[in-house]
């Protein structure tokens, strides 16, 4: 991928995150106050912004090594994400399209950075 490309793909996959994660807001404010909706929210309101932070960072690396490093830390995230999506809809806490939407833009997510990241680490 030619460099002028590659940054603009990073900048795509930054405001795709940026998206995901306002979405993930959203959520936040549809999951029942009950003591299992309060573990879920905190975590995947944690681990859903942490992917759009964590990516930020990486593209501030200095070396190809520090941008795979931080990379691998946003992979292990959106993974967390995407386990906390499956098990809102598992639990059926929340069934509507809105959550299988979410669940599936996490599922590609993760799917493009740990693609990302492999690429990098070739």
């Amino acid at each position: 991928m030619e460099n002028n490309n590659w940054i603009e793909y990073k900048a795509e996959i930054r405001e795709r995150l940026k998206a995901f994660v306002l979405k993930i807001l959203e959520l936040s404010e549809l999951i029942p106050n009950t003591t299992r909706g309060k573990v879920i929210n905190y975590q995947i309101t944690k681990s859903g912004s942490s992917t759009y932070a964590n990516y930020r960072a990486a593209l501030r690396a200095r070396s190809k090594a520090e941008f795979f490093s931080k990379l691998s830390i946003v992979v292990e995230e959106a993974d967390e994400t995407e386990m906390w999506l499956d098990l809102i809809i598992s639990s059926n806490l929340l069934s509507d399209n809105f959550i299988k939407t979410l669940h599936n833009e996490s599922v590609e997510l993760l799917k493009i950075l740990a693609t990302m990241r492999k690429r990098i680490g070739d």
